[in-house]
């Protein structure tokens, strides 16, 4: 294994260190893991709290800034942060009308959240919550009950944060959270593993020929292992299951994220196979994103994401606040 890292029960602390120094318009508690904003927005406007294990960087605490997150707290690598932290996280970002949690569906990310809305409720904060799970690879998971939450994540931050900035209180945040999450799916694939800084050695062996259709964004095994194909064929098997799930046709906000180790060059190949499926299936691509968002460490493959887009949606989604650190599509 050869990683840029000092030891590997280090890496978060250190990382959250670099963060700290590279981006004086954040604020990091190096003892919580939890990142702030540095100017927290006007009391009165709901705050943004979203959070999981680290490894998927720039999620969560690359989106915290005007328009997206208050806050985002950092668990260990693919491991869910602990309700306390969670907490710390909430009564932080909280500036008097409540708080939203974005919360992926992983079993230990709900449970924690969980207990964390309980916890900061017996402290007089009203959190109201949505759980993404807009992964139509696989119905259950090593990590869930139900669809995972992946890619959609980082569509759904943008639109509620723009939403909570602009002064919705928590019930219409929280709606419109929950109608997001229902208009939008998501598949990835992966060519290779990833390798956990503390395991050493890959999650799972993938040999060169092969590449697994499905995966989830903690190395877990997809639909099915198959024979390496061209990218027009990957992107059929990303995109038509997408569509089986949801009518699409018309607006469409789509994602092609990279999985952390795939090159942009490959990313913009795939977008073009992407936009040509689905244009031929009536769907309308009037906003993009492409390059890594979600990630999984040093795998290498990508995953696409597909969300209908109402005359709200893209509204907020051209809210004109600036998110440090983020080049959102035109």
């Amino acid at each position: 294994m050869k990683k840029l890292i000092n030891a590997p029960e280090d890496v978060l602390v250190e990382s959250l260190k670099g963060v700290a120094l590279a981006h004086p318009e954040l604020s990091v508690d190096l003892e919580t893991h939890v990142i702030t904003r540095a100017e927290p927005k006007a009391q009165g406007k709901v705050a943004i709290v979203s959070g999981g294990g680290s490894g998927h960087e720039p999620l969560h605490g690359g989106y915290v800034g005007v328009g997206m997150l208050d806050a985002a707290v950092a668990g260990e690598v693919f491991t869910s942060p602990t309700p306390d932290r969670v907490q710390a996280a909430t009564k932080a970002a909280d500036r008097g009308a409540g708080v939203l949690h974005i919360v992926k569906n992983y079993t230990g990310d709900v449970l924690n959240f969980e207990m964390a809305a309980e916890l900061a409720s017996m402290e007089g904060i009203e959190v109201g919550t949505v759980v993404v799970d807009d992964d139509v690879a696989v119905q259950d998971s090593l990590y869930t009950a139900g669809r995972r939450g992946v890619g959609l994540t980082v569509l759904l931050e943008k639109i509620v944060g723009a939403a909570a900035e602009e002064g919705q209180d928590l019930a219409a945040v929280v709606a419109l959270a929950q109608r997001v999450n229902g208009q939008g799916r998501s598949m990835g694939m992966a060519l290779t593993s990833c390798t956990v800084p503390a395991a050493g050695k890959p999650t799972f062996d993938l040999p060169d020929d092969q590449m697994e259709i499905g995966i989830g964004i903690h190395g877990e095994p997809g639909r099915h292992r198959e024979p390496l194909a061209p990218a027009s064929d990957i992107a059929r098997q990303l995109v038509e299951p997408i569509l089986a799930d949801l009518d699409f046709a018309g607006p469409a906000i789509v994602m092609v994220n990279g999985m952390g180790a795939t090159p942009q060059i490959e990313l913009y190949l795939m977008y073009a196979e992407v936009a040509a499926l689905l244009e031929a299936a009536g769907v309308q691509i009037v906003r993009n994103l492409v390059g890594n968002y979600i990630t999984s460490l040093d795998m290498a493959g990508c995953s696409v994401t597909v969300l209908k887009a109402d005359d709200e949606v893209l509204r907020l989604w051209d809210s004109p606040v600036v998110t440090p650190g983020l080049r959102w599509g035109a």
